[in-house]
């Protein structure tokens, strides 16, 4: 007799769950329980901070595991050389840790950890808008702050490009402002998006998997599932090059704002 389809919830992965139950964890009327989320934030927070601390040794010769360090740290510091200018190296120590951050969070959701045995399965947090959008906030206050601080009220300026005939300077002018306070958005969604899309896709095909197997009698239905399972390998590998992909267009686009806020282009 056929097995039953494979009941498989692509969305539930992506589920926000308390680790130790919600009672007593309000402050002021909000549940601050701590979740599947915060514990993969900071699994992410800790190995990135054990990968700087282990580089950090500073040797004449320096080793693989310094090597490693230096060489994300000499990449983002000509990433911001390139877009922002000799005022971007101040900025490396923030753009590295958003960028490594995101970097592992991404690879740490990839894990096929075989831990569900007792509750723990890896979880991606950059899945969830409401990380990326705070990483993106985050990246767009720097803008803010850096731009008035330096440039004051003649900030607006980066609304109106040079030549712009004055007839035509209010209509450009609220385009611009609108397409520069969309930023933060576009900036989240896309690490939200990519991230999210990648999981449910591998989640659809699993289940491909296992109602290709659990209908074995049917001739087709292992070809289908050995199909799948290929394909799974391949989304696998694509997903890891993705994982790295948008961590660098988080870096990049936030570097290119800052230069907005430094150089007024």
């Amino acid at each position: 007799m056929a097995g039953e389809e494979a009941k498989v919830d692509p969305m539930h992965q992506f589920a926000i769950e308390p680790l130790f139950g919600t009672q007593n964890w309000e402050l002021a009327g909000y549940n601050i329980a701590f979740t599947n989320s915060a514990l993969w934030m900071a699994i992410a927070a800790v190995a990135l901070w054990v990968f700087v601390a282990g580089g950090m040794k500073r040797q004449l010769v320096p080793g693989r595991w310094q090597m490693a360090v230096e060489s994300f740290t000499g990449f983002i510091d000509g990433l911001l050389a390139a877009n922002v200018g000799p005022a971007g190296k101040k900025y490396v120590p923030y753009i590295f840790s958003i960028f490594m951050f995101i970097l592992f969070a991404n690879l740490l959701g990839l894990l096929p950890l075989p831990l569900g045995v007792v509750g723990i399965h890896a979880f991606t947090s950059t899945s969830h808008f409401t990380v990326t959008g705070v990483l993106a906030i985050m990246s767009f206050a720097i803008v803010l702050v850096v731009g008035f601080w330096k440039h004051k009220l003649h900030f607006f300026s980066l609304f109106v490009p040079h030549g712009t005939p004055l007839v035509m300077i209010p209509m450009i002018f609220v385009i611009e402002l609108v397409s520069f306070l969309v930023r933060p958005f576009s900036l989240g969604l896309r690490l939200f998006v990519a991230m999210m899309a990648g999981h449910v896709l591998l989640e659809v095909l699993s289940s491909f998997v296992i109602d290709g197997i659990n209908a074995a009698s049917s001739g087709i239905g292992p070809v289908v599932a050995l199909l799948s399972f290929i394909l799974m390998i391949a989304i696998c590998a694509l997903e890891i090059l993705v994982a790295g992909i948008q961590a660098y267009v988080f870096a990049l686009l936030a570097s290119l704002y800052i230069n907005d806020a430094e150089n007024l282009h």
